[in-house]
């Protein structure tokens, strides 16, 4: 199978690192003229320059930053809404603010984005919306509740959003990773186990922390990103509507 993605935009928000890096790698690689989006100019400049793609500094999480965005990049073929952020935090001690501020990031951003975008790939009559939700999203952490509430929301937005484009060539998928290496949980496993080298906290992590996990390790950005691209290609025209898992079996349930 050969995934050519020449003469397509792909937007992937949150790709300065992690997953979204790893996808906006995967999509030039496939041929897409790929925009690298965060809120850092310069660690957008820099992935775009090594990926050899555009790059747009904007906070998604804000209504600003998505009205900048948009401004600058009217259409796009493919809307990656990867940028988000987690935060272990007790669930009765989580304030207000905190609550507001993690929907916004982790779901208004897309939202937004696809409110602009996806009646647009409408009238061209192709397009991909995907949304970078978690396993969280259907099994939530005891450590980060709020989290996964918006994981949760994402598989409700992105099912209600494939009822609305149904038959028009634009489809909208959820993709669940599990656990994965991104800078992030790499500095969160290790803060768990400073004593241990990584190697050794990432075995004590799967094996106290996601005992279920059939992989037996943190899944890498790159697995992750090879569902997102083929979610995005012309081969997947028939998967539409979906919650994809790539969380290496951790969730026990069958469906989704």
């Amino acid at each position: 199978m050969k995934l050519d993605f020449n003469g397509r935009t792909a937007l992937v928000t949150g790709s300065t690192s992690g997953i979204g890096a790893a996808t906006a790698a995967a999509l030039a690689a496939a041929g897409a003229d790929v925009v690298v989006n965060g809120r850092n100019a310069d660690r957008v400049d820099e992935v775009a320059k090594r990926l050899g793609a555009r790059g747009i500094a904007a906070d998604v999480g804000t209504a600003e930053g998505v009205a900048s965005l948009v401004e600058q990049l009217p259409d796009v073929d493919v809307l990656v809404n990867n940028a988000g952020y987690f935060a272990p935090v007790p669930v009765f001690e989580i304030p207000d603010a905190d609550w507001l501020r993690i929907y916004e990031v982790n779901v208004l951003s897309g939202v937004r984005l696809a409110r602009h975008y996806t009646p647009r790939m409408v009238t061209r009559g192709w397009g991909r919306v995907i949304f970078v939700s978690s396993e969280s999203a259907i099994q939530n952490p005891t450590e980060m509740v709020h989290y996964g509430m918006t994981k949760t929301a994402q598989l409700a937005i992105s099912r209600g959003m494939a009822q609305e484009v149904a038959g028009t060539g634009v489809t909208v998928n959820s993709v669940l990773p599990g656990p994965t290496l991104t800078e992030g949980v790499r500095e969160f496993v290790q803060g768990l186990y400073p004593d241990l080298d990584f190697a050794g906290a990432e075995r004590q992590f799967m094996t106290n922390e996601r005992p279920t996990s059939l992989l037996g390790r943190l899944i890498r950005p790159e697995e992750v990103a090879n569902m997102i691209t083929y979610v995005a290609s012309d081969q997947a025209a028939a998967t539409t509507g979906g919650a994809l898992r790539v969380d290496g079996g951790v969730v026990t349930a069958i469906i989704p």
